[in-house]
Parts: structure tokens; sequence; C-alpha cells
């Protein structure tokens, strides 16, 4: 089954891990330039873009959304709190939990980085055809769950 018509050369790409680590990074760094007005590091949009346009999340939610440990994700929320972009608070459905939401200036911060994940996403999407943008979902997926595979 062919799921994509798009070809890389294998001897010349650094393997399909290395390649999406860099390009990771370069979308970090063209992302960091988009938003340099508001001085925020990759972990904190990464938080910003999971939080936009959501109810409230749990912090195990939101520590899935984002990929992160939720102790580390906790560091980033003390840093978006002071900023005034977020609160904790008690989840009523399950006292031991809490909730993370966007302040106003929360829903600001979160609005522009939405915007230049949306704007970045799609300058790459038009170089792009829908069979080679299934192709690369199809290789995120099966590095998802080989992630989760135990090491040989």
């Amino acid at each position: 089954m062919v799921l994509s018509d798009f070809v890389i050369d294998e001897e010349a790409a650094p393997g399909v891990v290395l390649a999406l680590h860099r390009a990771t990074h370069a979308t970090l760094r063209a992302l960091a330039t988009r938003l340099a007005g508001l001085d925020l590091p990759a972990s904190e949009i990464n938080a910003l873009a999971n939080l936009a346009g959501r109810r409230p999340l749990t912090v195990g939610a939101l520590a899935a959304a984002t990929a992160t440990r939720p102790t580390t994700l906790t560091s980033v929320l003390d840093r978006l709190a002071r900023r005034g972009y977020v609160v904790r608070e008690v989840d009523p459905a399950d006292r031991r939990s809490f909730l993370v939401s966007l302040t106003p200036a929360g829903h600001q911060a979160a609005d522009a980085v939405s915007a230049a994940v949306r704007g970045l996403e799609q300058g790459a999407l038009s170089r792009v055809s829908p069979a080679q943008r299934a192709g690369f979902f199809a290789v995120i997926h099966a590095l998802s769950e080989a992630s989760h595979d135990p090491a040989p």
C-alpha cells in the first residue's frame, strides 16, 4: 500500500527521527521569532497552544496534550501563572486534581500563539500534496506507537 508519493533519499537524509528533531527545532525557532513580543520559551508556547480554545484542562490532560511529564509541566505552569496567563483551581469533580485555565491575558497570548502556529502550518502545508501529508501523519503515528514499545 502506498501512503505517499513523497520519497526521501535515505542516503542523504539523517533518518526520520533526526529529521523530525531538526524540523521541530526549526519550527520552534520560527515560532519564537513570530512571537518575539511575548518572549515565550518553547514549553510555554506548547502549553498555551494546547490551552487555546479549550475549556479548562486538568494538569494530567494538559501534560498528555503537550507530551510533557506532569512534574515538568508544573514549572511551566508556575511561570505562566506568574506572568498572569493561567490560573490553577481545584477540580470540583476531583478535589485531588487541578484545572488549568487561561486568564484574559492568557487568552490574548494563546490567540497570538494559535495564529502563529496556524500561519506556519499553512505555509508548510501549501508546499505538500494531500498524499504527502497523509504519509507524514502515517510516519508520526508509527513513531508514536514505536515509542511505546519496550526497548530491544
